[in-house]
């Protein structure tokens, strides 16, 4: 324990170097841990710690989603959540599908495999996404939109992953069943995170003190994940779920009915952030040793340059033909907006954690991994690098530099 404690010590430290490193040469935060954790892996350094699949969902995904979802507002959400539900449902069905035809028509993949890949690497993730947008310090209409399809796009992907797994598996007799099992965990983790979130409320409301308060909300973000997950929910929209109720009406109604005091708004504010700073700053490092001990060329360089090239495709034809269809409507998207949506879909922690969780009789296996880490190593480092350029060509550039804090 001793030895896991100085270890996790160490890559913090690691960290805040990177974080000073990356600040003076105006790089962004999140692409600087990566490179550090390549460089470290490369030099043969052992760390001890290892990106797993259980580290991924029971200790990185619930604070960072329930810290997304509690900063959310809760009225711009709801304005725009026409264009956010195409593009976190409709959208993730159209990238699964663009990767799916082409791995199996231009690589020769078998369907099976074709189809994890796609749905592996369909959803944008909310971990690479919201630190890259703190890093360049975009806000307004253009953050709420790519924040919050990256938040629900999430949990839909990971729904349509066990879908597949139970379909190559020979477990489903077929598309209603399908729809079926979709509805229910997608809408049992909703309800499992809303009923998390309104329980946490009512604790808190009996209590003025602001270190309690604040407890209760550590507790509500693992409690709705772990909870969802143990009942076969939806782990991902439960956090969610509960975040925005705890956010929404909790924190933002200070000093009312279900409301947490005025300080223990503001405690939870910057405890939040500062677990987001912490657990960020693990998992990009983790990333990076991982992707330089997958061997990510060992599937080929062409077909790996397929792959990426077919991921961008997929999010291409499922932005820009969404954004058409209601380009007449009050939510029409501004081109360079629609730009941004494209080049901001980053893979992330997300999955690599369903990677990491295949099991080993899928078809391809190891290659699919190999896949998807590849596909994340290139969307953090190369989109990553190349978002501060694209808004300031469309002229999208904040006008102040971004905050220091992550």
């Amino acid at each position: 324990m001793d030895l896991i404690i100085a270890k996790t010590i160490g890559l913090l430290m690691v960290a805040i170097l990177v974080a000073i490193g990356a600040r003076r040469l105006q790089l962004p935060y999140t692409v600087g841990l990566v490179i550090a954790g390549i460089a470290l892996a490369l030099s043969q350094v052992d760390l001890g710690i290892s990106l797993t699949r259980d580290i991924i969902f029971d200790i990185i995904l619930p604070p960072l989603l329930f810290e997304a979802a509690l900063n959310l507002n809760w009225a711009e959400l709801r304005r725009d959540a026409i264009p956010v539900l195409l593009l976190s449902v409709l959208g993730v069905l159209i990238s699964t599908a663009t990767v799916f035809w082409g791995v199996w028509a231009l690589l020769g993949w078998p369907a099976e495999s074709a189809l994890v890949l796609g749905v592996l690497v369909a959803a944008t993730d909310p971990v690479a996404v919201i630190a890259l947008f703190r890093d360049v310090g975009i806000k307004g209409r253009t953050k709420l939109l790519v924040e919050s399809e990256s938040l629900f796009n999430d949990g839909v992907a990971a729904v349509l992953f066990g879908l597949a797994l139970t379909w190559i598996g020979g477990r489903s007799s077929g598309v209603i069943e399908s729809v079926y099992l979709l509805l229910t965990v997608s809408g049992g983790g909703i309800v499992v995170g809303v009923a998390t979130g309104a329980i946490a409320l009512l604790v808190a409301g009996r209590t003025g003190d602001h270190l309690v308060e604040t407890a209760v909300t550590v507790v509500a973000a693992y409690g709705a994940f772990l909870g969802a997950e143990y009942l076969h929910f939806s782990g991902v929209l439960a956090t969610v779920a509960a975040g925005l109720i705890v956010g929404s009406v909790g924190l933002r109604a200070a000093g009312q009915k279900f409301g947490v005091s005025h300080q223990g708004r503001a405690f939870a504010l910057e405890l939040w952030e500062f677990l987001a700073f912490v657990v960020n700053s693990l998992v990009f490092l983790l990333i990076g040793l991982a992707a330089s001990h997958t061997g990510i060329t060992a599937m080929g360089y062409i077909p790996l340059i397929v792959v990426i090239g077919l991921v961008l495709l997929g999010r291409a034809v499922s932005v820009y033909p969404i954004c058409f269809l209601i380009s007449r409507t009050r939510w029409a998207i501004k081109t360079n907006q629609q730009h941004v949506l494209m080049w901001a879909g980053l893979r992330g922690a997300l999955a690599l954690a369903l990677a990491l969780s295949l099991p080993a009789w899928v078809p391809m296996h190891e290659v699919i991994v190999i896949a998807a880490f590849g596909v994340v190593t290139f969307s953090v480092i190369v989109q990553g690098l190349t978002m501060q350029p694209l808004l300031k060509y469309l002229g999208m550039a904040p006008s102040l530099p971004p905050s220091n804090n992550n």
